[in-house]
């Protein structure tokens, strides 16, 4: 009986021991990815270099920045100004811009990429000067259900994430990053540069 109290003692300790392993991987892995999601998304604003390619879905390559709830990104067909208020979507090939009130534009590509970082389970290791930071989604959630965040060490800038959405995973490449410095200028629409443009007014719409 003696022996089986001891036994179940040392189990206890040992399960313990690896939960709290795990607890603690668990909580510097999101202070990690936290760290490095508030050098992107924080009110400082952000600007870096992304490429992306999805066979059959998305095939990109641009540049983004952020502020606050003001963002821009540019691409080869494709610009878009966001100040906070109006959005101004630009389709070079077509010649068009269009005007929405901010958030309310809808992109049936980025909705597959939706995210909310308390979504999820967290995880990391560390390799060559770069954390490698997991991320599982928790049961019934929808959009990226496993994220794989590759993290310079030294900075905590991202260097490239890996996402998979549905059955695939594919790789978003990141340069260029730069976290604060970023004038809110950027993301005012420069008319000017988009005369003989068709314009679409749907904020008149609602």
């Amino acid at each position: 009986m003696r022996k089986k109290i001891i036994f179940t003692l040392l189990l206890m300790f040992v399960v313990g021991n690896v939960n709290s392993k795990e607890n603690a991987n668990a909580n510097e892995a999101r202070k990690l990815f936290d760290h490095t999601y508030n050098m992107v998304f924080g009110p400082q604003g952000s600007t870096l270099h992304y490429s992306v390619n999805i066979i059959g879905i998305m095939n990109v390559e641009g540049t983004i920045w952020y502020k606050g709830k003001k963002s821009k990104f540019v691409e080869s067909r494709y610009l878009r100004w966001n100040n906070g208020e109006k959005e101004y979507w630009v389709d070079k090939k077509k010649k068009t811009v269009t005007l929405y009130k901010a958030g309310e534009a809808k992109d049936k590509y980025m909705s597959k990429f939706s995210f909310n970082a308390d979504d999820y389970k967290y995880s990391y290791t560390e390799k060559n000067g770069t954390y490698e930071v997991t991320l599982d989604a928790n049961k019934d959630v929808k959009g990226i259900k496993h994220l794989k965040a590759f993290i310079d060490k030294k900075t905590k800038a991202p260097k490239y994430l890996k996402i998979k959405v549905l059955w695939f995973w594919t790789t978003v490449n990141i340069s260029k990053f730069q976290s604060g410095n970023i004038s809110d200028d950027t993301f005012q629409f420069p008319s000017s540069q988009f005369k003989g443009y068709d314009f679409i007014d749907k904020t008149k719409h609602k």
